[in-house]
C-alpha cells in the first residue's frame, strides 16, 4: 500500500482538497480525503503542500509508432502501400522502450491515446495505453479504442501525388464510404447467417470495423479544415456511428454548427508552425472558442509533433486565449479521458479508479519553472525528481 499525505488535491471529480490524503492499494485508489486513516504498515509520500492531480492523459498521439532519434527504422505509423487499412492495429507497432514514454511520465502524462497516423484513409485502429511499461499487452487501457479515419492534405499527398486514389476530396471521402458499406453488408451476412455454409468468407478488413458498425467504438477523424470535418460528421451520421473530431484546426470559424451534432472534439496540435494550406487558420483561441459554443473539448500534442511531455504548456497556452483553467484541466485530464473511452479509470481522482497520479511543485498551467516531483503509475512510483 502506498499513502500520499499533506497534499493539495485536486481531485478532477469535486473540490480541491487542501491538506489531503490518498490510499492506494493494487494499483486503485482506495480512499481519498482529508481525515482517512492510513494503515501504519503503509509507505508514505509525503507532498509537503504540493499539487497533486490525475496523471495527465493525451487523446491523440502516435507514442511508440514514430521511434526517436531513429528515422525509418522506427517509422511504423503509417503503412502507405494501401489507402484503406483497417485491419492495422496500433499494438503491432508499439515500442514501448522508445525514449519518448519516459519523457511523457516524467513529464506527467500517464495515458495515451496512440494509433496510426493519417497517410491513409482509413489508417487502423488505436490504443489507450499507459506510458510505463516494457511489454504492450500489460500497459493497455482500452484496445480497440478508436478506427482512425483522416481526412484533406494527407492522404491526398500521400497518394494522389502517385496518381493514385484517393486525388481528390471526393475519393477521401469515397473510399470511407465504400469500406463502410462492404462492412455494414459483411455484417449483416454474418448476423443473418443460419448455418456455416451461410458465412460469408473471413474478410480482416470488415472484421476490424464491426465495433465501429457496433458503436462499441468511434471514428477518430483526422480533420482540419472545415469543409473535412463537416464531411466526416456526414459520413458519421450516414451510418449511425459515434465520432471524435480530432485537430479541428477551423472549429472556431464553424463552432456553431458544430456544437448541433453533439460530437466532441480534440483540439491540436496548435504550438508550432504552419506547415500545410489546411493550417492557416490554427490558432489557440479554438478550444475557447468551442468550449463557449458548448462543446466537450480534449487539448491534444499529436505527438511526436509536439512532445508529450508538453502537453501541460498547450493546455497553459489555451488558458492565455480565454479558456477557462478549470476547463483546461479537464481537457488534458477527465474530458479526455471520457471522450477516449477509459473515463471509468483515468482521468480523476476518485476511489476505485486506477491510482495514476502526478506531484508537481507548481501549478503547471501557470509557470513554465514547474518540475514533478513523482509519478506514480497503477500505484507504483516510476518517477521521482
Amino acid at each position: 500500500m502506498l499513502g500520499i499525505i499533506n497534499g493539495k488535491i485536486m481531485t478532477m471529480a469535486d473540490e480541491t482538497i487542501e491538506n489531503g490524503k490518498i490510499l492506494i492499494e493494487d494499483g486503485k485508489i482506495k480512499a481519498i480525503g482529508k481525515d482517512i486513516e492510513l494503515p501504519k504498515d503503509c509507505e508514505i509520500y509525503d507532498a509537503k503542500g504540493a499539487l497533486v492531480t490525475p496523471g495527465l492523459v493525451d487523446a491523440h498521439c502516435h507514442l511508440g509508432m514514430f521511434g526517436d532519434s531513429v528515422g525509418f527504422e522506427g517509422s511504423d505509423g503509417n503503412e502507405v502501400t494501401d489507402p484503406v487499412t483497417p485491419q492495422m492495429r496500433a499494438i503491432d507497432g508499439i515500442n514501448p522502450f522508445d525514449g519518448y514514454f519516459k519523457d511523457a511520465y516524467m513529464g506527467g502524462v500517464t495515458s495515451a491515446m496512440t494509433g496510426p497516423g493519417s497517410a491513409n484513409t482509413i489508417g487502423g485502429t488505436f490504443a489507450v495505453i499507459k506510458t510505463y511499461g516494457n511489454r504492450i499487452d500489460n500497459m493497455i487501457v482500452k484496445f480497440p479504442a478508436a478506427m482512425k479515419i483522416a481526412f484533406g492534405e494527407n492522404p491526398k499527398r500521400v497518394y494522389g501525388s502517385n496518381g493514385k486514389m484517393p486525388y481528390t476530396r471526393m475519393a477521401v471521402a469515397a473510399t470511407i464510404r465504400e469500406e463502410l458499406m462492404k462492412a455494414k453488408e459483411y455484417l449483416a451476412k454474418k448476423e443473418n447467417a443460419k448455418e456455416e455454409k451461410d458465412m460469408p468468407p473471413f474478410d480482416m478488413k470488415h472484421e476490424a470495423f464491426i465495433p465501429v458498425l457496433k458503436k462499441e467504438i468511434p471514428l477518430k477523424a483526422h480533420a482540419h479544415r472545415a469543409d473535412d470535418i463537416f464531411t466526416s460528421i456526414r459520413i458519421a451520421k450516414e451510418f449511425d456511428l459515434d465520432l471524435t473530431l480530432d485537430h479541428c484546426t477551423d472549429g472556431h470559424l464553424v463552432a456553431d454548427e458544430l456544437a448541433k451534432e453533439g460530437f466532441p472534439a480534440i483540439v491540436g496540435p496548435t504550438f508550432g508552425d504552419r506547415p500545410k494550406v489546411e493550417l492557416k487558420n490554427k490558432t489557440f483561441d479554438t478550444p475557447r472558442v468551442l468550449y463557449e459554443a458548448g462543446m466537450k473539448i480534449a487539448i491534444n500534442t499529436d505527438s511526436p509533433v509536439i512532445p508529450l511531455e508538453n502537453l501541460p504548456l498547450c493546455a497553459a497556452f489555451a488558458i492565455n486565449a480565454g479558456l477557462p483553467e478549470d476547463i483546461a484541466w479537464k481537457s488534458i485530464t477527465i474530458n479526455a479521458a471520457e471522450i477516449s473511452g477509459v473515463g471509468d479509470r483515468v482521468g480523476s481522482l476518485e476511489i476505485g479508479k486506477d491510482a495514476d497520479i502526478v506531484i508537481w511543485d507548481k501549478n503547471p498551467l501557470r509557470t513554465v519553472d514547474y518540475k514533478v516531483l513523482a509519478t506514480i503509475i497503477d500505484g507504483k512510483i516510476v518517477y521521482r525528481a
